[in-house]
């Protein structure tokens, strides 16, 4: 991708929230097109769209889907594609978390977060390629630091993110040279919406080398470097941790 971001298209998946409402409006600020899929939450993305768009017109469309629905991914990337002819940048976010302690994990836990944080991601990445391939377009997984790091009582989580990171390496070999593939792994940035003690989060973010949770805009950022200045990097995982991970 050329230096400048200009009437490129975004397709990024769980976007109308959180990290990936940050993502969408850091991508949309330089200028690119967005695709924004979400599942449930119909009110949040229409206030997105009318945010971006009252800044830039007929800049964002938005595409309802439910990504465990894998034989409805093409048409997913399909719609994307349509809105302006074009994919630049495929941003797989949207992701499921929650805890599954061994003894109680069920076929349906497994479905739900290997589909969402790796099956899903796969499925569109294959979908997406040839549209990326014509723009020498790119990847960016949104992935975790307990890829590598399991995260006590949440076994199937950091096995469907390690997946991810293991997608992102072999997808960057497989596309190569037309599609850069990247990844970013973020620590503690938000809360899970699951209710958690004060204590938990202070213990949390005194383990990170900066003292401090990391912030949406911050993640955003590290896609945007990926999606428009990292030319000659493709097959990496960014941690984006505070310096988590250098902790024992």
């Amino acid at each position: 991708m050329s230096n400048t971001l200009c009437n490129k298209v975004a397709l990024i998946t769980g976007g109308a929230r959180r990290i990936g409402a940050a993502i969408a409006r850091d991508l949309h600020s330089q200028g690119m097109n967005i695709a924004l899929h979400y599942r449930s939450s119909a009110d949040a993305a229409q206030q997105l769209r009318d945010e971006l768009t009252n800044k830039r017109e007929d800049s964002v469309v938005l595409i309802q889907a439910e990504l465990l629905e894998c034989e409805g991914l093409p048409k997913l990337v399909d719609d994307a594609q349509s809105a302006w002819g074009r994919i630049d940048a495929l941003v797989n976010n949207a992701s499921s978390f929650y805890p599954t302690p061994l003894g109680s994990i069920t076929q349906q836990h497994w479905d739900e977060l290997m589909g969402s944080n790796l099956k899903a991601a796969l499925f569109l990445s294959q979908s997406a390629a040839p549209h990326l391939a014509k723009k020498h377009g790119c990847i960016v997984n949104i992935i975790d630091i307990h890829s590598e790091r399991p995260l006590k009582a949440h076994t199937v989580y950091c096995v469907a993110k390690a997946g991810l990171t293991m997608l992102t390496k072999s997808l960057a070999k497989e596309l190569g040279p037309e599609v850069r593939v990247n990844g970013i792994a973020p620590g503690s940035i938000l809360w899970p919406e699951q209710e958690m003690s004060e204590s938990s989060k202070e213990e949390i973010t005194s383990r990170t080398t900066l003292k401090r949770q990391g912030t949406p805009e911050e993640i955003a950022c590290g896609v945007r470097f990926l999606v428009k200045d990292a030319t000659f990097v493709t097959g990496q995982i960014l941690a984006m941790d505070g310096g988590r991970t250098l902790s024992n």
